[in-house]
């Protein structure tokens, strides 16, 4: 059974940093992107970063230049370092691994940026 975990959300101040986990356990048969996404009650879940098994990342416009995504394709693990971070930060951070057998997601993790 494939498990998707992430870890290290919490309570940080405006300015602040945050570096975010995820690992996929499991069977995932041919892993070819992994990123994280960001989700507010009621909202559409919004893409935060991607990066692909070809070397290729892709960021959203609010974030580019503070946030930096990273990944271990060997063992299915993703990070998200958050610098500098906002109020508007504010959000359920979810990991997504792009596999051939469809996608996976974590639960997520909870960000609350306030001073």
């Amino acid at each position: 059974q494939v498990q998707v975990v992430e870890s290290g959300g919490g309570l940080v101040q405006p300015g602040g940093s945050l570096r975010l986990s995820c690992v996929g356990s499991g069977s995932i048969n041919g892993v070819y992107a992994m990123g994280w996404y960001r989700q507010l009650p009621g909202e559409q879940r919004e893409l935060v970063a991607e990066t692909t098994t070809s070397g290729r990342s892709k960021y959203a416009d609010s974030v580019k230049g503070r946030f930096t995504i990273s990944a271990g394709y060997a063992n299915n693990t993703i990070y998200l370092q958050m610098n500098n971070l906002k109020p508007e930060d504010t959000a359920v951070y979810h990991c997504k691994i792009e596999s051939l057998d469809g996608p996976y997601w974590g639960q997520g993790t909870q960000i609350i940026v306030s001073s």
